[in-house]
């Protein structure tokens, strides 16, 4: 059997929330997607995650929210952590932090997908090695499906290509999430890992990375405090479509995808 799997870069705000919901939910039944992974760290007001805002997407047919380094700006996610195993936060924090870094989700289709949230360590705050750490999990998630997704939220493109080529032929799909602008390198991998550095961003690109330009610029050139209000012009959902053999594990395709 072969599985296509959406996976979308950073939804930015209400303008995010509202493509994932208007013409995602088209694009994922009219391509027949099989499974769909966004990260959504920025889908409240462009930093966190609500309850509501979950609920959204996934009745939208997002079947797991990965997050990253602002996963914990609202105070609703610490009970949504404990309740809803379908939003992973990054496996690379601290083993007493709440929530999960890892899921495997039974489909409806029979088959068993697993999916790691991984914080990058370079230009980020200190965190555990994701390296190390996704060797173990991996190994362990092995043996319960084949087909792994990881989602690397880092700065570093180089940090980013290097967990590419790590994982390489022991999971699917690792793919980039974090600096907002989809990179042109789509690739599989030799041992059939499907990657990409970063998808972009859900979000207004008339922005700076999903803000308002005006007040991004005035932070940058004045050296001053300024609110990093969410743009709402030229919305797109940006990320990558991956056609999975079931039975392998192994990519066998990846395209950039743009939905406007």
């Amino acid at each position: 059997m072969k599985l296509k799997i959406l996976v979308l870069g950073d939804v930015v705000g209400k303008p995010g929330r509202n493509i994932i919901k208007n013409k995602v939910c088209k694009y994922i039944e009219d391509e027949k997607i099989n499974f769909c992974v966004v990260n959504a760290e920025n889908a409240a007001g462009g930093s966190g995650i609500t309850r509501q805002i979950a609920e959204d997407l996934f009745a939208a047919g997002v079947s797991v929210i990965t997050m990253g380094d602002h996963i914990w700006k609202r105070k609703e996610v610490f009970g949504l952590l404990t309740d809803e195993r379908r939003i992973i936060r990054p496996a690379n924090y601290s083993p007493d932090a709440l929530g999960f870094g890892s899921v495997v989700i039974n489909t409806v289709f029979g088959q068993s997908i697993g999916i790691i949230n991984l914080l990058g360590r370079v230009f980020m705050k200190p965190i555990d090695c994701p390296f190390r750490l996704v060797k173990r999990i991996v190994q362990k998630m092995s043996a319960e499906t084949n087909i792994i997704i990881v989602d690397m939220h880092a700065e570093a493109t180089s940090e980013k290509i290097a967990m590419g080529w790590f994982l390489d032929g022991q999971v699917s799909v690792v793919f980039g999430t974090h600096t907002h602008v989809q990179t042109a390198d789509e690739t599989i991998l030799p041992n059939g890992t499907a990657y990409m550095t970063d998808l972009g961003m859900t979000g207004a690109y008339n922005s700076i990375l999903g803000r308002k330009t005006e007040n991004v610029l005035r932070a940058i050139v004045t050296q001053m405090p300024a609110s990093f209000e969410v743009a709402d012009d030229d919305v797109r959902a940006c990320g990558a479509s991956i056609m999975v053999d079931s039975e392998t594990g192994r990519a066998e395709s990846i395209q950039r995808v743009v939905i406007k």
